[in-house]
């Protein structure tokens, strides 16, 4: 398929919302890895915004609230049906004392700890929590969040809670977010999902969740959102940069692999980044593609590489090179 331009769009599931193919993750907004200024958040909404950008990801979990409400307080000033907007559930933020929230991966938390409730009532204290924090009348979608040992508690609780608030025309779709694909396979079979946010597993670097989820998913009609399409950052900044992989420092095998990535896209003239970010968007079932930025620098730069040309032999030498599974789709122009 034709590489998208980041205003294109793509529908979730069957739900009538439409989200660019080119969206906004919002980890980074909450501290992650790093702090980041309230005028610098600002910036990094509104160039997304400028951009055509108008889907924006969050969640409770991101900086402990800091995301949720840096995101509600740019979009609030928006058209509401302008923008698509996805924020989660499973962690109900309880107040705490300023020493008391500790986190390795996220700086300048708010006073609050993260406490996984995946019961109906959790979710719903979440939802009500989440708007609040937004400053917003409704929210598109609705991920459960990380729900790795939380499995029935999904299937039996969580799950009749969101879709009662979809038949109330609440929220318009439900979807999980996980760093894992097993489970989401699970979850597509045994529930009415509308999409998923799946995070470093169907990536340039990383394709595990091929082909089994993809497929599913594109037999089900259920989207796929690909979070985390640079791994963590370890294919922005490459193998001799400090980027992480899955939110830490990446294995050698890792590095010795993304090298290897880097040799066949110099011997192209293709930065990295490119090829990271439109990989993922030639399967059906992907519908956007979500990298996070702290800066207005990376939301441009983001949008320059999203739609930059990738030649044909570039894609055909990663499968030589079993970069990339055989049967996997791959960008054309």
């Amino acid at each position: 398929m034709p590489t998208s331009s980041p205003l294109s769009v793509s529908e979730i599931g069957k739900t009538g919302l439409r989200v660019t193919r080119l969206g906004l993750g919002g980890a980074p907004l909450g501290g992650l890895f790093e702090s980041v200024r309230e005028e610098d958040a600002r910036a990094t909404l509104s160039t997304a915004y400028g951009a055509g950008i108008r889907y924006f990801d969050t969640a409770p979990f991101y900086g402990h609230g800091r995301s949720e409400m840096r995101v509600g307080a740019f979009l609030r000033e928006r058209p509401r049906d302008e923008f698509v907007l996805s924020t989660k559930v499973g962690r109900v933020l309880v107040p705490a004392a300023e020493d008391a929230t500790e986190d390795h991966q996220y700086k300048d938390l708010l006073p609050f700890n993260p406490v996984f409730d995946f019961s109906a009532d959790g979710i719903l204290r979440s939802f009500e929590s989440s708007l609040e924090r937004l400053g917003l009348e409704r929210i598109d979608i609705l991920h459960v969040h990380d729900p790795d040992a939380h499995y029935r508690a999904v299937v039996d609780e969580a799950f009749p809670a969101l879709s009662r608030l979809r038949n109330e025309g609440r929220i318009a779709a439900i979807g999980a977010g996980m760093n894992q694909w097993e489970m989401l396979y699970d979850f597509a079979r045994e529930a009415d999902f509308d999409c998923f946010l799946l995070a470093g597993r169907y990536t340039l670097l990383d394709q595990s969740a091929f082909p089994q989820l993809l497929t599913e998913c594109e037999k089900r009609g259920i989207s796929i959102l690909i979070g985390g399409p640079y791994n963590s950052g370890v294919l922005a900044t490459g193998s001799r940069g400090s980027g992480h992989y899955n939110y830490e420092r990446p294995a050698p095998a890792i590095l010795e692999r993304v090298a290897r990535l880097e040799t066949v896209a110099t011997r192209h003239g293709v930065p990295l980044k490119a090829a990271a970010l439109q990989f993922p968007l030639a399967h059906p079932a992907v519908a956007s593609v979500i990298p996070g930025a702290r800066t207005a620098a990376e939301v441009e730069e983001n949008v320059r590489m999203f739609s930059h040309p990738i030649p044909s032999a570039f894609w055909s030498e990663l499968r030589t090179e079993r970069l990339v599974p055989e049967e996997a789709p791959l960008p054309q122009r």
